[in-house]
């Protein structure tokens, strides 16, 4: 008895000093613990604790500076409830939510802000067909389900602002677009149109599952834009009027629909 009694005040101090480890714990002592699940993210300057702390500087795995990166992740995830608020803010890029990790694997964001400057994210050694996108780009989202990195619920609202695509021999200007994104039981629905002020008229909608998706658009230039023209020229035929009409599919939707009209 004399005994325990004496292992059992050293217990406490040790499970008390272990508590207090982990409530303090600086971040930059669990970096390397946490290097591993950031995809290649990397932080600079990292102060304050596990759950409440920044990062002065986040490089992407190109080594591009993305910004200054502050968290907040709540105690109960020492209870395995993890609760997560990012907010990173740079020049070209910026990230705002807050994240639940639920059962079975999903992931819930609420209240969601993406923007980013697209000549700054591309990558320059891809080649696209239709060009380099240019502009920025805006998400607004309440509330997305994500399982496995894909939206299982999703509405969204988007924005491309001062739109263009970077060709080989011209800036293709396309104006201001806007339109919302939406998910449900794993479908992805987006639907777009232009401000009506633009050198390009377009409405479209896309459709993506884990299946296949399917692309509807009509594009027509407002006014004589020889690049802009050749630039929809390699989309389709005009019609008189100078719209062209774009229906793309692909996957095993776009089989399943095929084989049902061959019958």
């Amino acid at each position: 008895m004399k005994t325990l009694r004496k292992i059992l005040p050293a217990a406490a101090v040790l499970l008390l000093a272990a508590a207090a480890l982990l409530w303090w714990l600086p971040a930059r002592w669990a970096l390397p613990l946490l290097q591993p699940s950031l995809h290649g993210l990397r932080l600079q300057q990292v102060g304050g604790t596990v759950w409440q702390g920044h990062a002065e500087q986040v490089l992407a795995t190109n080594g591009r500076a993305l910004g200054r990166l502050q968290w907040q992740l709540s105690h109960r995830a020492l209870l395995g409830q993890v609760a997560l608020r990012l907010d990173l803010d740079g020049p070209q890029f910026g990230f705002h939510g807050q994240m639940q990790r639920l059962p079975a694997g999903q992931v819930a964001w609420t209240d969601l802000h993406v923007h980013g400057e697209l000549s700054a994210l591309a990558d320059p050694r891809l080649r696209l067909p239709l060009g380099q996108p240019q502009g920025e780009f805006v998400l607004d989202a309440e509330h997305a389900l994500l399982q496995g990195g894909w939206p299982l619920q999703l509405q969204a609202e988007l924005q491309w602002q001062q739109a263009a695509v970077h060709m080989k021999n011209a800036e293709v200007m396309l104006g201001n677009l806007h339109g919302t994104l939406a998910a449900q039981g794993g479908v992805i629905h987006a639907q777009w149109q232009d401000d009506g002020y633009g050198p390009l008229r377009t409405t479209g909608e896309l459709q993506l599952s884990p299946l296949g998706w399917r692309l509807a658009a009509e594009l027509q230039p407002r006014r004589d834009d020889p690049a802009l023209r050749r630039w929809l020229a390699a989309l389709g035929r005009a019609d008189a009027d100078g719209t062209v009409h774009v229906e793309r599919r692909g996957g095993l939707a776009a089989l399943t629909t095929t084989e049902k009209t061959a019958r």
